[in-house]
């Protein structure tokens, strides 16, 4: 079992001076444009022994790190790994060229032009389905069709949400994926995002590191806590501020 901590027993251990610390984002390091206390030491004990995994699907590293920036956060984006870009990245690798029907947020959608995937909601070879902040009825419509038409139907991350400044939830990509099941149910569309172990494995392999030698900071056991499992890396519980987790033991 994992018992649930906070960010300074983490920081007065051991686990900073791992090869490699890979953190979740939200509701680990900031929430919202909030930086969460203690994280500050994180970023200048660990340096560029720090990498973020998270499951977001709006931003890319690009943009992601200069938002942290702004927040008095440096980290390159290299050692940030997104869901939602590894998601395109991948695809774009596997399929080149490929029309999709892209669900997502602006800058998603400019990293997929600049990948050479091909947007395309009347014939397209697949459909995405991120994090979109402008999702509205009409696109689950379309989306709704195209999956019972059988085309398949890829998601970046299964989240359902994740925390706003003040704690309360936000809709993630797994709470539009949810409403199109609701539907379909049974609906396969799977994901590269946590609790798949990639975002992880990738973020080892740039850093060079054996999963036995790196730390993995999370605040949500089913899938910061099981990606890291799958990953075969040490997984910390961090204790959300405010959230239900407290000191219980939470994860197997």
């Amino acid at each position: 079992m994992t018992t649930a901590i906070g960010l300074r027993q983490f920081l007065a251990g051991d686990g900073p001076e791992r090869a490699a610390v890979l953190s979740d984002l939200d509701g680990c390091l900031i929430s919202g444009t909030s930086v969460l206390p203690f994280v500050s030491e994180l970023f200048a004990r660990c340096g560029e022994r720090l990498w973020i995994v998270s499951n977001n699907s709006t931003d890319t590293a690009e943009t992601l790190s200069t938002r942290l920036a702004s927040m008095g956060l440096m980290i390159a984006p290299a050692r940030i790994l997104l869901a939602g870009e590894e998601t395109l990245r991948r695809i774009a690798e596997d399929r080149p060229g490929a029309r999709v029907a892209l669900y997502a947020s602006p800058v998603l959608r400019r990293l997929a032009a600049r990948l050479g995937l091909i947007e395309d909601l009347t014939a397209p070879d697949l459909a995405i389905l991120a994090r979109d902040p402008g999702f509205s009825f009409s696109d689950l419509t379309g989306l709704m069709h195209h999956a019972a038409r059988g085309l398949p139907v890829v998601a970046t991350n299964p989240d359902p949400s994740h925390p706003d400044a003040e704690g309360f939830p936000v809709p993630e990509t797994g709470a539009l994926m949810a409403a199109l099941r609701a539907a379909l149910p049974g609906l396969a569309m799977p994901a590269m995002g946590k609790p798949e172990p990639d975002l992880a494995r990738i973020a080892l392999t740039r850093a060079g590191v054996a999963a036995s030698e790196a730390v993995f900071l999370g605040d949500t056991p089913e899938t910061d806590g099981i990606a890291a499992q799958r990953a075969g890396i040490d997984f910390v519980l961090l204790r959300r501020p405010g959230s239900v987790f407290q000191s219980e033991e939470v994860f197997a």
